[in-house]
C-alpha cells in the first residue's frame, strides 16, 4: 500500500514538470510556450502558450515538426533576456563540462549559437548544445542538424 502511494505522488510530480521552450522555425517563424512531449527521436511535439502568451494562434495548443525547425530553445522564462552577452565574447570564457565540446554553431539564416554539446554527430538529426554563459535565458539547446551551414568544435 505505500509502494503505490509514493508511486502515485512521483507520477503526480512528474506530470507538473513544464518545460518553457522558443521553437525557431528555419523561415524566421516562433513559437513559445510549454512542451510536456518533446523527445529527440520524435517527428513532431506539442507546444502550449501559457496564460500571459496567448499569441495569434489564439492559445491553441500548435503541433511543431522538428523538420520544420532550426532548433528548439530549453529556457527558463519565456520573457527572455534583453542584455545577453554577443557571441564573439563567449568563445573565450565560460564553462567547459568534463568530456564536452565547444561548439560554434552557424545556421543557415546566419545566426550564430556557441555551447557545449556531449554529442555532436553529423548523421544525428540533433544534438542539445549548453550554453557557455552564466547569465543566459536558455538552459539548453536542442539543434536541427539539417539546420546548421557550418559547425566548428574545439576542446
Amino acid at each position: 500500500m505505500r509502494i503505490c502511494s509514493l508511486m502515485e505522488n512521483r507520477a503526480q510530480r512528474v506530470g507538473k514538470i513544464q518545460n518553457y521552450v522558443v521553437a525557431r522555425y528555419r523561415d524566421g517563424r516562433v513559437i513559445k510556450g510549454v512542451t510536456h512531449d518533446f523527445g529527440t527521436q520524435k517527428k513532431a511535439f506539442h507546444v502550449a502558450p501559457v496564460e500571459e502568451d496567448k499569441g495569434e494562434g489564439g492559445g491553441k495548443v500548435a503541433e511543431v515538426f522538428l523538420s520544420d525547425l532550426k532548433a528548439v530553445f530549453f529556457v527558463k522564462s519565456l520573457k527572455g533576456t534583453k542584455n545577453h552577452p554577443p557571441a564573439r565574447e563567449s568563445l573565450e570564457e565560460g564553462r567547459n563540462p568534463v568530456g564536452s565540446v565547444k561548439v560554434k554553431i552557424t545556421f543557415i539564416d546566419g545566426e550564430i549559437l556557441i555551447g557545449t554539446t556531449h554529442g555532436y554527430s553529423a548523421e544525428r538529426k540533433g544534438f542539445f548544445v549548453a550554453p557557455l554563459e552564466d547569465e543566459t535565458n536558455n538552459l539548453r539547446v536542442f539543434v536541427i542538424s539539417d539546420a546548421i551551414k557550418q559547425i566548428e568544435t574545439w576542446k
